[in-house]
């Protein structure tokens, strides 16, 4: 790709290079020991103003002219990261003719000397808030474990620092590109002017050759950050109720306010009643008007309702602001430690979490040139989406023509004018001249998504850019065309898989492929089908056990020692009402279904409580309402997975069997082992909603409190689909325990809800408490 650049030798005041440009940064990934593999600084190829020419390929005429560049529809821009890159001033060294600039490059020389003599022995003690503009680059370290997955799990464990005087200045064999020793020369030279230093110190790594602990490791670090993720935004819907419901307070108090300013005016005129009772038809009108619905956006005294803020963007405002984000201090080539292809993330903000597609907006995130050692960007993700009328996918989307940014009209896919190569454009095309790979991103609509666009962002895996080239679109403009091909040894892309499950779901009943046993095991007692798959070998198993919808309680459960009391709600529970006062004075779920926060005990809505079946506090006692499938497994034996996206917090079944008391399960344990112990399980339910890394002051919830459980479940001959879910020691289901039917806390309901968005097709998986080596299930289910 050598000949798509046009090269201009600029003047020395024109372009300085940046200085100490050729220092390899060793990189820090918490908790992985020293056999990572970081790869490097791209080398300075070419001076900061250099031109570039669109570049071709063999497969158009070299004749064909194109009109002038226009500039292009600016890469999209979001004011929550403002704030940030304001802090953060752009640096371009340059030469001065006067006295001012040259006691400074008399200074500047003074000190490089220095630092080149006394640096290494005294940089410990001299360290300055400038020391990162002298002398070699060095990662920031923001005292925070928000990249180190050790202090993120642990904070008690001691973290290996990494020294960077073991790394030779002159040493490029672990670079990605190799830096010319000349401009290593000219980097000595340039005139540095003192400048703050940045918020944010940007490295491009690439991370290899991790053990599978440390693979499992990050796995954990992912996974816990964004539990904590989904955790404040589920939060922040309750906080957003509670606003609403004050403003609408605040509303009815003024419409009573006005109601009595109304009725005065009617007393002291009764003589004019013809005329006052067509003023109270209009009232009446203008009231009912108000209640249903003007109350969303303005207030009976004119005053504009204040403007919601979303929840994905505030969770992750707190998370920034508590240095939670991941990965904020380097930008990683290639796969993000700890995320798998086929990952679900429900919202872009998310992405920006955890690292692996640091931009709001934009479609392509790459390293600015103003960050890259060389003065040229590299591109390490694109988000395919859609949203160029000339994105292709070809090979079921193992090649992807991916169109560059720019050029569009607002709010639509068409283009206006043509692209140039600059910004992401000029990244995705430096990448592919070193041979860097890209992450891709699907941003597609699908069933279960909880943002308004209707979209989930998918990981599909790692891509090569293999060919670009520079077309007429559809809309007559130019733009540049990106061909990118996946690398071969992933596992299925995440958006394939997602089709395959669409489809399942689409067939329903009537898709009975050859390997499935059964479209549904539960013989129509679930509000859903649940299908039985095995592909391995022949065994039948879950069809030889009758289904068992719901627990099977003794009758004395269900005898009452006291007066059977419940909420007198009408429409749905309200704030104060008696069932939120048994569960601490707040509502367990939120308007949507999801569980705020874990409890040792929730108390939902039962047959004593007036209110309607559609309460928010009746969500466990509905049932399954998810699409299972149990499917055979040559690691777990059986296990169950989705056919849909289940969210963070939501409600999937539960966890039946025949109740049995102590001395009944003793007996029956005399003929072998069948039963479960609800207090066994872990306590998973209090890593859901945990936000100690957020707030300081929080506490682990311990109300409603729960005597110790003294009862088994008798799976022997009636069990459901909760049954044949596998263990792991790194859980995507919790157990949480619910009342609704009966007020004994002796024996409360076993209830499982996701931990983390379960994309469909990955297998649900507990912790039944027992020894990690533990891996399989229970044998019972085996």
């Amino acid at each position: 790709m050598d000949h798509l650049l046009t090269l201009e030798t600029p003047s020395p005041s024109s372009h300085v290079p940046p200085v100490n440009a050729n220092v390899p940064v060793p990189v820090h990934v918490p908790s992985l020991t020293p056999n990572l593999t970081m790869s490097h600084q791209i080398p300075n190829i070419s001076p900061e103003n250099f031109r570039l020419a669109p570049p071709t390929t063999t497969t158009m005429s070299t004749e064909k002219s194109f009109p002038t560049l226009l500039v292009p529809k600016p890469e999209p821009f979001d004011d929550f990261l403002a704030a940030q890159d304001s802090q953060q001033p752009h640096f371009s060294p340059g030469c001065e003719e006067d006295d001012q600039s040259d006691l400074y490059n008399e200074f500047y020389r003074v000190s490089q000397l220095f630092n080149a003599t006394f640096g290494t022995s005294l940089g410990p003690f001299f360290a300055t808030n400038d020391s990162a503009n002298v002398g070699p680059s060095v990662v920031e370290d923001t005292g925070n474990n928000v990249c180190n997955p050790d202090l993120n799990l642990n904070p008690n464990i001691a973290v290996e620092s990494t020294d960077s005087q073991s790394y030779d200045n002159n040493n490029n064999d672990l670079a990605i590109v190799v830096v010319p020793e000349k401009q290593e020369q000219e980097a000595t030279a340039a005139v540095a002017v003192a400048r703050k230093r940045a918020s944010q110190v940007m490295e491009l790594v690439r991370v290899s050759d991790l053990s599978m602990k440390e693979h499992i490791n990050c796995r954990e670090v992912i996974r816990r950050t964004r539990m904590v993720y989904d955790s404040l935004r589920v939060l922040a819907s309750i906080e957003e109720e509670k606003r609403f419901a004050a403003e609408v307070a605040v509303m009815e108090e003024e419409r009573r306010v006005a109601e009595e300013k109304r009725l005065a005016e009617e007393r002291r005129l009764a003589e004019e009643v013809a005329v006052m009772e067509e003023e109270m038809r209009i009232g009446e009108e203008k009231g009912a008007a108000a209640a249903g619905g003007e109350v969303e956006t303005e207030t009976p005294s004119g005053k504009k309702r204040r403007i919601r803020i979303r929840g994905d963007m505030r969770a992750a405002a707190l998370m920034r602001k508590s240095q939670l984000w991941l990965y904020r201090d380097k930008r990683i080539v290639g796969p993000i430690p700890g995320v798998y292809v086929g990952d679900v993330f429900l919202f872009r903000m998310e992405l920006c979490v955890v690292g692996l597609h640091m931009q709001i907006q934009a479609g392509i995130d790459y390293l600015p040139k103003s960050r890259c050692s060389n003065g040229e960007p590299i591109a390490t993700s694109v988000i395919v989406s859609g949203g160029y009328e000339d994105d292709m996918e070809l090979d079921d989307g193992d090649v992807i023509i991916y169109t560059g940014h720019g050029g569009q009209e607002k709010n639509s896919s068409r283009q206006i004018c043509d692209q140039k190569l600059v910004g992401g454009n000029l990244a995705l095309e430096r990448s592919m001249h070193y041979g860097i790979e890209v992450r891709v991103i699907r941003g597609m609509k699908y069933e279960g998504s909880a943002s308004g666009s209707g979209k989930i962002y998918v990981y599909d895996g790692v891509y090569r850019i293999v060919e670009c080239w520079f077309d007429v679109g559809k809309s007559g403009f130019g733009v540049y065309k990106y061909k990118l091909l996946r690398i071969e040894g992933q596992a299925k892309m995440g958006s394939a898989v997602l089709k395959d499950a669409r489809e399942i779901r689409k067939s329903g009943l009537d898709f009975k492929p050859m390997y499935c046993l059964s479209v549904d095991i539960s013989d129509k007692r679930e509000k859903v089908p649940i299908r039985l798959f095995n592909d391995i070998d022949d065994s039948q198993e879950p069809l030889y056990y009758q289904y068992l919808p719901n627990t099977s309680f003794p009758p004395f459960v269900f005898h009452q020692s006291g007066k059977a009391t419940g909420c007198e709600c009408v429409e749905a529970c309200t704030d104060g009402c008696f069932c939120s006062v048994k569960n601490g004075g707040e509502h367990p779920y939120n308007l949507q279904g999801l569980l705020v926060r874990g409890k040792p005990l929730i108390f939902e809505c039962g047959p004593f409580c007036s209110c309607p079946p559609n309460c928010r506090n009746r969500v466990a006692q509905k049932g399954l309402k998810y699409r299972l499938e149990v499917f055979r497994s040559t690691q777990t034996g059986w296990g169950v997975r989705s056919l849909d996206l289940i969210q963070a917090g939501a409600f999937i079944c539960e966890y039946t069997g025949v109740v049995l008391t102590r001395e009944q399960a003793q007996i029956l344990t005399m003929n072998g082992d069948s039963l479960i112990y609800p207090n066994r399980f872990s306590d998973r339910w209090a890593e859901w909603g945990d936000l100690s890394q957020i707030y300081t002051e929080y506490a682990r919830p311990s109300y409603p409190s729960i005597p110790p459980l003294d009862f088994s479940l008798d799976v022997s001959t009636m069990r459901n689909v909760a049954c044949y879910m596998s263990h792991s020691s790194s859980p995507n289901v919790f157990v949480q325990f619910v009342l609704y039917d009966h007020n004994n806390l002796m024996f409360p309901h076993v209830m499982l809800y996701a931990i983390e968005n379960i994309p469909p097709m990955r297998e649900l998986s507990i912790d039944y408490g027992v020894a990690d080596e533990w891996t399989g299930k229970l044998s019972i289910c085996m």
